[in-house]
């Protein structure tokens, strides 16, 4: 990374430095690394889209940032001056619908395990698959290190905005945006030996986290495959809905399912006090 193009190198905040010691951990897990999925019905311009997409992450430091540990005393955010993106594009037009599908499915898997150079930006990807003539499926695939569920639907919100200015030949007015090296710097000036008594204090007797049900499982029973995973899909009314309750009370849709699991948590334990 040269020095003549870093615009500003500042400190992590505690959750990131979670996230990239984990990332770090395992590389090719595909941990941490957020998928955001959508068809585009219509004529799409795909260079204007790639000028949009090109557009919001000049506006915004966070989308040019990298991170560097290496022979340092602490780990680091760096955030460069210029970061080029480049879209991915697939004509996948003359395979069948049963084709694309498994294709799409075998991208996304294959890409999220790919992971992410962290001291190389822009820590995220875009993959676009003409499926149609007037038909797409954009894949966007993004380093949770640099954005989060509220944050990517005001990325999201942007870049359509930008695409919809150059089809109207205009030039595109963003909302600026708070830098995200403002929350860093205000993470410095609180009191974290204050936080560290109250969570002290909120935590107190509290040994272990909450177990789903009050019997005590075995080595062996989770050996035998007592756990078993599974998956349901909800349907586009639940997941409208979940959406605007979230929206509504200013809350990303995994706070919400993780309010969901400690109501769960709390009515097979029989426990109120939750913790997981």
């Amino acid at each position: 990374m040269q020095e003549t193009m870093i615009e500003a190198i500042y400190a992590l905040a505690p959750a990131q430095q979670g996230m990239l010691f984990h990332s770090l951990y395992e590389p090719y897990s595909g941990v941490y690394v957020v998928q955001y999925r959508c068809e585009i019905q219509g004529p799409l311009e795909v260079r204007a889209f790639e000028r949009a997409w090109q557009c919001v992450i000049a506006q915004n430091a966070i989308l040019r940032t990298a991170f560097v540990w290496e022979n340092l005393d602490k780990m680091l955010q760096v955030v460069q001056q210029e970061v080029e993106v480049k879209l991915h594009l697939q004509d996948w037009q003359t395979k069948s619908f049963d084709e694309q599908t498994q294709d799409i499915e075998t991208y996304i898997q294959t890409d999220r395990q790919r992971g992410f150079n962290l001291a190389k930006p822009p820590l995220l990807r875009l993959a676009l698959f003409q499926v149609q003539e007037d038909s797409y499926h954009f894949l966007l695939s993004i380093h949770h290190l640099i954005t989060d569920g509220w944050s990517l639907s005001l990325i999201l919100k942007d870049v359509f905005a930008v695409y919809e200015a150059f089809q109207k030949k205009q030039e595109p007015l963003l909302q600026p945006r708070r830098p995200y090296r403002d929350y860093i710097h205000w993470l410095k000036k609180q009191d974290t030996e204050a936080a560290r008594l109250f969570w002290q204090d909120m935590l107190r007797g509290i040994k272990a986290p909450t177990m789903l049900s009050r019997k005590q499982v075995s080595a062996s029973e989770k050996l035998a495959g007592i756990y078993k995973e599974g998956n349901i899909q909800l349907s586009a009314e639940v997941t409208t809905a979940l959406n605007r309750v979230a929206r509504h009370h200013q809350l990303t849709l995994n706070t919400i399912v993780q309010g969901a699991w400690a109501l769960g948590l709390s009515c097979y334990s029989g426990e109120d006090d939750i913790c997981f």
